[in-house]
């Protein structure tokens, strides 16, 4: 993993997040060079030092593409705002969640993700999903094939606090479509437009905002209903295998880094580093979940596990893991696969250093673990006996 930042992992991980999810290296390379002396502060400066490094990058991008416009260049105009909201979204979701600056800057990031979509003519278009009287964002992507007729499809959702345009960024999609598999992303619950835009919090019971996301496609006619997955990455280790578990229309399951016990881990967490891991962690995981102060927060996180559920996965099951990941550990992804007794095709996949992909969710080198994902679900889908696939 590249690291600027030889005290601050999270700002490390945010800057290859960045890079893996559609950032330019040169432009990354000149924000974190500035911010070299701010990376040693732990208070609420340091963080409003990153977010306006990466604010004041994303409007100077803003800024090229207007010139681009203004001389014809619709293609080269979309390009630079697909990376303008990487930027203000990297430096959007490190901020406290009280900082209000944050709010024009993230609908920054969501207007010059429209626009790029718009511009830069490509294959991806924005939907909303009806969810408990109100909608949820998302982005659809379909499979490419000579064949006509319906295809399968995958729901991907978010972590604990990153967006749909950032899973988009990933390739995953991409990568799908090429296979011949649609996919949606959404902005569930506790991220995203569904928290900053909605007040929607993070709920245990992943299943509920899952099946709508089903219920939309279903709506359509250019999706295979009878087989459809789900796969998420992060805390969105816990939501898939959760939804699956309890929504039985779902066909497979992926989840792109094990969290077989989320819960237990915030407890871990409070032994190991106090109430301060990190500027603002437990402001940023009560305002996610919803919690009114510490103690409600801790009592409350208990909930979140799959021991409960992880038996009643009774689907094709891949857990992929980074060996070196310093955020969930090895145990949490052997007790996933373990746990998940009734899979009828289980499998899990730690990334070595000679792969690549060893760090949290992948964030050194998402590529050939995003390519391997993508795989076993075409695969796994042609086992099913879906049609006009390929790997």
């Amino acid at each position: 993993m590249i690291e600027y930042f030889p005290s601050n992992y999270v700002w490390n991980l945010s800057v290859n997040i960045a890079l893996a999810t559609g950032a330019h290296s040169g432009e990354v390379d000149e924000v974190c060079r500035q911010l070299l002396e701010a990376s040693q502060r732990t208070d609420d400066s340091s963080s409003e030092a990153f977010f306006c490094a990466w604010r004041d990058l994303g409007d100077r991008l803003v800024g090229l593409a207007q010139e681009d416009l203004a001389a014809g260049r619709t293609l080269s105009a979309g390009t630079k705002l697909g990376r303008a909201a990487v930027y203000y979204m990297t430096g959007e979701r490190m901020t406290h969640p009280t900082y209000t600056p944050r709010k024009e800057v993230y609908q920054k990031g969501l207007d010059s993700f429209a626009r790029h979509l718009e511009l830069a003519q490509v294959n991806c278009q924005r939907v909303e999903v009806a969810y408990c009287g109100t909608t949820l964002a998302g982005l659809f992507v379909a499979g490419r094939n000579h064949q006509a007729g319906p295809r399968p499809c995958v729901v991907l959702a978010n972590g604990l606090d990153s967006f749909k345009e950032m899973i988009y960024g990933s390739g995953i999609q991409q990568a799908l479509a090429k296979r011949g598999i649609s996919s949606i992303v959404v902005d569930q619950p506790g991220t995203g437009e569904a928290l900053r835009l909605k007040g929607l919090t993070a709920i245990v019971e992943s299943e509920i905002w899952a099946g709508a996301v089903i219920d939309y496609l279903k709506l359509r006619d250019d999706i295979d209903t009878d087989h459809i997955g789900m796969c998420a990455w992060s805390l969105g280790g816990y939501y898939a295998p959760r939804a699956v578990a309890m929504e039985k229309r779902f066909k497979l399951c992926v989840a792109w880094g094990a969290n077989f016990n989320w819960g237990e881990l915030q407890h871990r967490r409070m032994a190991r580093e106090g109430k301060q891991p990190v500027p603002h962690y437990w402001d940023h995981v009560q305002w996610v979940w919803g919690q009114n102060g510490l103690d409600e927060f801790m009592t409350f996180a208990q909930n979140i596990t799959l021991a409960p559920v992880i038996d009643k996965i009774t689907v094709p099951f891949l857990v992929v893991h980074g060996e070196a990941d310093r955020q969930i550990p090895r145990e949490y992804a052997v007790q996933q696969y373990e746990g998940a007794v009734n899979s009828p095709k289980r499998e899990l996949k730690f990334f070595t250093h000679n792969e690549g992909g060893v760090e949290h969710c992948s964030a050194d080198n998402m590529t050939n673990v995003r390519d391997y994902i993508a795989d076993w679900i075409a695969e796994t889908f042609i086992e099913m006996e879906c049609e006009g696939l390929r790997t």
